[in-house]
């Protein structure tokens, strides 16, 4: 794990929480919100291990060297709790219970803070938000509680306000780039491609300058968004059946073709190619811009989110894609 100082980006919330642990003054509860791949988990990981270290730098930032660090970069610090959950899509009130309300009780065991990281804190049911809230509402002075969320306002209103929200943006292009090809040695055209993808996501560029399947997932949904007005209802299904293989990556199969349409709601705004994704595939973009209506593009963009969302509750995949394949069609 790296300290504060390679974290790329993220500069104004990474002094903020230097200055909480140099001053001696961090909040018992913090709520990091951004989409995913943003770097929630390192920060809150940072943030946790520079609260615990025994032999801190003057600027807040962990040494990496004594046990506590050691510990936490193995994921065995005994201070610091990864709140987990069986089930796939919810975080249930037993979870809570079980995992905190009932282990914050106990005292440190060797740090001074107890810090508590929940991923996925959107997750939890409103029973399990309102256990928590009575932890938030009256902690033990030693208690930190970390709510990562991709979607902080799923989070009921009396947890918003008792935490400290910190809100990650995206990271200029230019860094992104730059930490692909030094970093990982990615090549020009590749990091190129990569960051226009991740829209100032470093998971995300990350992630598919690693993809084995990022060219052909982009390939297939190009050959649809092109084709999409002549194919038939049984030609959709089938192009829904492709998208089954990829099910795995289906949000970022998602994001490509809410990129292209964003780039076509871009181009019929501006008629200006420069923030273009798609700079290949001007012609088709040009011709969507001149069929589609703003309107039209707009149903489409959130028929993309609502089809996230219902995939994300385990909705039926095919009944989704179909639905939403659907909607592209007539818009």
């Amino acid at each position: 794990m790296s300290g504060f100082k390679d974290v790329v980006g993220h500069k104004n919330i990474i002094k903020y929480i230097q200055n909480a642990v140099t001053a001696d003054a961090v909040s018992h509860a913090y709520i990091l919100n951004g989409e995913r791949g943003s770097g929630k988990k390192l920060l809150a990981n940072l943030f946790a291990m520079s609260m615990q270290c025994q032999d801190r730098d003057e600027d807040g930032d962990a040494c990496g060297k004594c046990q506590s660090c050691k510990q936490a970069m193995s994921g065995n610090q005994p201070d610091i709790i990864r709140v987990t959950h069986e089930k796939p899509n919810t975080i249930s009130v037993d979870d809570i219970r079980v995992q905190v309300n009932d282990d914050i009780v106990i005292r440190p065991y060797s740090s001074k803070y107890k810090v508590y990281i929940i991923a996925d804190a959107d997750l939890m049911t409103v029973q399990a938000q309102n256990a928590l809230l009575k932890t938030i509402e009256e902690p033990p002075s030693y208690a930190v509680i970390m709510l990562l969320t991709e979607n902080a306002e799923a989070l009921l209103p009396t947890i918003r306000s008792r935490c400290v929200m910190m809100k990650l943006r995206n990271i200029k292009d230019q860094l992104v780039k730059k930490y692909l090809m030094e970093q990982l040695e990615v090549p020009d055209y590749k990091a190129d491609v990569c960051v226009a993808f991740a829209q100032g996501n470093m998971g995300k560029a990350i992630m598919l300058a690693h993809s084995e399947y990022f060219n052909e997932i982009k390939e297939e949904a190009v050959h649809l968004l092109r084709n999409i007005d002549e194919m038939t209802v049984p030609e959709l299904t089938e192009a829904v059946k492709r998208c089954m293989t990829y099910k795995l990556e289906i949000n970022d199969y998602l994001d490509i073709i809410a990129i292209w349409y964003r780039d076509v709601l871009i181009y019929k705004a501006t008629k200006s190619v420069d923030r273009v994704v798609f700079s290949d595939q001007m012609k088709y973009i040009k011709e969507r811009a001149r069929k589609s209506s703003y309107e039209g593009i707009e149903n489409i963009l959130d028929a993309l989110e609502k089809a996230k969302a219902r995939l994300k509750a385990n909705v039926n995949f095919e009944l989704v894609m179909e639905l939403l394949l659907l909607t592209v069609k007539e818009n």
